[in-house]
């Protein structure tokens, strides 16, 4: 007996149409639990569990973007970097911040010697509401912690109108 008479799916394989992997309700049970077992893992070093790159990719600094009626203000906490590891760009629409964490310890005794490196980067792309002055933008590195003063060009301040509510 053929193993294609064995196996539903093989069965008059010229008349069915093809079918997407994605489309498969086990490959999406499978995707579902490859990203609950990543959340749980994340930030912790289990060798078995996460490959050089899932380590790589564990790098997420945190970012806190706050806004008032004259400013934009941007506070990405950056531990162990340095400013010359940090590039901001502003655009039009954007700001992005972006970075490289290279770190390696090397620790050497008594009949041992011990290197370890470990290296990540990030990329943090931040939408900005129109009316930005982008020559009085202002950026500062201070023991890890990057803040980004983005201030309000005049005519976007004046946009803002108060409507009084009424009930009846």
């Amino acid at each position: 007996m053929e193993i294609k008479n064995l196996v539903p799916s093989l069965w008059n394989r010229g008349s069915m149409p093809s079918r997407r992997e994605e489309g498969h309700p086990f490959f999406s049970l499978q995707r579902e639990m490859n990203r609950i077992f990543d959340d749980f893992f994340q930030g912790w070093d289990v060798a078995p569990f996460a490959g050089p790159s899932a380590r790589l990719a564990a790098f997420h600094p945190s970012i806190d973007v706050k806004e008032s009626d004259k400013e934009i203000s941007v506070k990405a906490e950056l531990p162990g970097l340095e400013e010359k590891d940090v590039e901001v760009l502003l655009d039009n629409e954007t700001l992005t911040i972006k970075g490289e964490k290279k770190e390696e310890k090397e620790d050497k005794g008594k009949g041992y010697y011990h290197v370890e490196c470990s290296y990540g980067s990030f990329h943090r792309v931040i939408p900005l509401p129109a009316g930005i002055d982008q020559k009085k933008v202002q950026a500062q590195f201070k023991n890890g912690v990057l803040n980004i003063t983005l201030p309000k060009a005049e005519e976007a301040k004046a946009k803002g109108k108060k409507i009084p509510i009424k009930s009846e």
